[in-house]
């Protein structure tokens, strides 16, 4: 079956889109794998598939595959990407534009210079609906010997506060974090480094990925556990390795999440 996909990145966390909105296409693990790889395949971080909502106040329906065909949860750096979509390919007039995922409803406005404002629901604290397994909701948690907060943004965050981002074998410590049992559904590993109250730079591990130039729903948690802990105050420039993502946060509400999408390249591909 050929397909026509479109190549889109968020801050240099890149995606292959999908137009699915007549069901007819179907992935499996093993083609998304192999889409997914960079020397053989399109090559990206996530595959973003646009489906059609049967809730009438919905938009769409947003499906999101990891590099490893593993299905997540949330990815905000795709969600500025699939607005930018779905309003390019006039699959939609609306704006702001409604979307439910696996696990919650996000609203995503454009703005007239083509960045995109995702408000990203309100953070979940309870170790349950992250999850974790804890018996009461902490400032901080020790896993396997680091200190660090957890966080769902939609998807598991863990955020450690380090000194300097820059010479850290991120792998080695994210991977030994995801392994432990304590994360049932492993999570994405962020390292924050505080600069002022209202900058941060941040490097993420991401599930199914690994080290990516950028996530959205990192940022948001990143920020989030900054401002719980009083490090930061309610609105944050976040320096990732791609490029500068902004995200807004009062307690008790929804964070938001604001940056660039742009579109790299489209095509056809044989699944």
């Amino acid at each position: 079956m050929m397909i026509q996909f479109t190549k889109m990145h968020g801050l240099g966390n890149d995606f292959m889109v999908v137009d699915n909105t007549s069901g007819k296409i179907n992935f499996n693990i093993k083609q998304i794998v192999k889409l997914a790889d960079r020397n053989f395949g399109i090559g990206f971080d996530q595959l973003l598939v646009v489906e059609s909502s049967t809730t009438p106040t919905i938009d769409f329906r947003y499906v999101i595959y990891n590099a490893d065909g593993s299905e997540v949860e949330q990815c905000g750096n795709g969600a500025r990407c699939f607005a930018r979509f779905v309003s390019e390919k006039e699959l939609t007039t609306n704006n702001p534009i409604v979307v439910e995922t696996h696990s919650s409803v996000i609203t995503l406005f454009i703005h007239e210079n083509n960045a995109v404002r995702v408000d990203m629901g309100e953070p979940q604290f309870e170790p349950k609906g992250i999850p974790l397994v804890a018996h009461s909701v902490q400032a901080v948690y020790q896993i396997e010997g680091f200190e660090m907060g957890v966080i769902s943004m939609g998807n598991p965050h863990c955020v450690l506060t380090i000194n300097d981002t820059s010479n850290l074998d991120v792998a080695s410590i994210a991977k030994q974090i995801q392994a432990s049992d304590l994360l049932p559904n492993q999570a994405n590993i962020g390292f924050m480094q505080v600069l002022n109250r209202d900058e941060i730079n941040l490097r993420v591990y991401e599930r199914g990925a690994g080290e990516t130039l950028a996530c959205g729903s990192g940022a948001c948690a990143a920020v989030v556990h900054g401002i719980e802990q009083g490090l930061l105050d309610s609105k944050v420039i976040v320096h990732l390795t791609g490029g500068d993502a902004l995200v807004e946060y009062q307690r008790g509400e929804s964070v938001f999440l604001s940056g660039p999408a742009e579109f790299v390249f489209e095509g056809q591909v044989e699944i």
